[in-house]
């Protein structure tokens, strides 16, 4: 018998209402969703009017968050862009406490400078920022959780000793995206990290660009995540959810 808990990110069917991927994600036998608050689950719009939600206590599923990240940036140089950023983290965190959801995923920042200077400044900015939400997170009663990313220059947290240096210093949890450390050739090491993670962002790519792939169509080794307690297959195809998750049971 499988003793991982699988779920998946509501990205996968985001054109349907929020009762319809709450049945297919109880028929088809899943244990955890995770809700993506972009669109009209962003919480700002959500918690004017949390009626659409309601049927959530009524499921025997955990719930959890991808806090929004578009045009959102917590190591922004740009102050007005940081305080909108920790406003709506904290929105998304209250949206997570009324929903009964128990932790929030979110991005660790992106910096556009190459200087080193400015580097580090912008990674002091995220840091600072997200050690206030974190704190506001404890208050509320929510986990949060700092997500590793792909191999792109402009982001924190592509590496461990990074992505470590985040979630201590934050005193969060780990988001371990398995697609994300395949793109930086770094996914043994991300899958035999010591600090605490919340669960594993599921998907596959060629290694080198993140392509939410169905597991097993790129070079992600799939007998390597048999360790995995916690699961969210993060898809934008359910067909391909529903394939990964057959062979994350069968592994």
């Amino acid at each position: 018998m499988c003793s991982m808990k699988i779920g998946f990110t509501t990205l996968a069917l985001f054109n349907k209402s929020f009762d319809e991927q709450l049945n297919t994600a109880v028929v088809d036998g899943f244990n955890m969703v995770e809700i993506l608050c972009e669109g009209p689950n962003l919480p700002r719009v959500a918690l004017k009017d949390l009626k659409m939600f309601d049927t959530a206590h009524s499921y025997n599923l955990e719930f959890t968050i991808h806090s929004p990240t578009v045009d959102l940036n917590p190591a922004s140089l740009n102050v007005g862009i940081r305080e909108e950023t920790l406003r709506q983290l904290k929105e998304t965190t209250d949206f997570a406490s009324a929903i009964g959801a128990t932790t929030v995923t979110t991005h660790p920042g992106l910096v556009l400078k190459t200087a080193d200077w400015v580097i580090n400044a912008s990674r002091n900015y995220g840091l600072d920022l997200l050690i206030k939400w974190t704190d506001y997170t404890t208050d509320v009663g929510i986990l949060p959780s700092i997500e590793n990313m792909p191999n792109k220059k402009i982001y924190f947290c592509r590496d461990v000793r990074e992505h470590r240096l985040f979630v201590e210093s934050c005193g969060s949890l780990a988001t371990v995206d398995i697609g994300h450390a395949n793109t930086n050739d770094a996914l043994k090491e991300f899958l035999a990290v010591t600090y605490k993670v919340a669960y594993h962002h599921i998907s596959d790519n060629d290694g080198e660009h993140d392509q939410h792939l169905q597991l097993g169509k790129g070079t992600v080794k799939v007998n390597l995540l048999k360790g995995i307690k916690r699961a969210i297959i993060e898809m934008n195809n359910y067909k391909d959810v529903i394939s990964s998750k057959n062979l994350l049971i069968s592994i």
